[in-house]
């Protein structure tokens, strides 16, 4: 594998249930995604998966073990270093799109890149060809509510990715959407993310949209093991 992208090592996470039980959600998950390697996650609803990209992509801290994005460990870096690192480095796709209703498709993929510090000059462009590329120009100028399910989910896609991060972290992308349009979407996903070179980590139910990933990991007592194929 090449130097990874992302490197998880020894993460835990426990939660209290009530006032003394705790639940260990993560126990020892580690894993290391290589530069361009699309990989993807799978385990039962309520093993831990967004619990495993949240700790992953900087949104929440684990109890134990390290984070590392390009070689630099953020786990018990500040908030503010955190933030930082996420908004240079993470793109988030989630099983709902979270569009904002008041502004067009464009307006919502230029959005991350102008808190980001780009021009709105730089931001239109890069939000434009975002957009072409997932084949929605005839759409850009469109409010999430005049797009169909497809549609919205595919300017999420464009969204995570408006400030080029290093690493994309998609938690049940598709699982929202219809079967047939749930292959289109994720095949616009695929395309985008090897067209862009980056590296991802896509939690899913869909075995079969897993299995035409890099590899599959599987999340089994808190800790990340290899899925065999088939």
């Amino acid at each position: 594998m090449s130097e990874p992208v992302l490197e998880l090592e020894g993460i835990e996470k426990v939660y209290l249930r009530g006032t003394d039980r705790e639940v260990r959600v993560l126990d020892g998950a580690s894993c290391r995604l290589g530069a361009g390697e699309i990989v993807g996650l799978v385990a039962p609803s309520g093993a831990g998966k967004s619990t495993l990209l949240h700790v992953a992509g900087l949104l929440d801290v684990a109890d134990a073990g390290a984070v590392r994005i390009g070689g630099e460990d953020f786990a018990a870096l500040p908030d503010r270093r955190r933030t930082i690192a996420r908004r240079r480095d993470v793109g988030f796709v989630y099983q709902f799109h979270h569009l904002l209703p008041e502004f067009s498709a464009l307006e919502n993929v230029m959005l991350p890149q102008l808190a980001n510090g780009a021009t709105r000059a730089e931001a239109r462009a890069r939000a434009a060809a975002l957009l072409d590329r997932v084949g929605l120009t005839a759409r850009a100028a469109h409010r999430p509510a005049a797009l169909s399910g497809g549609e919205q989910q595919r300017v999420a896609f464009c969204r995570a990715l408006a400030n080029a991060p290093r690493l994309l972290l998609a938690d049940e992308p598709t699982g929202n959407l219809d079967p047939e349009t749930s292959e289109t979407v994720f095949a616009a996903l695929v395309d985008l993310v090897r067209e862009t070179g980056l590296t991802a980590l896509i939690a899913t139910h869909n075995l079969a949209l897993a299995q035409r990933m890099s590899r599959v990991l599987r999340l089994e007592a808190g800790r990340l093991v290899a899925q065999e194929p088939g």
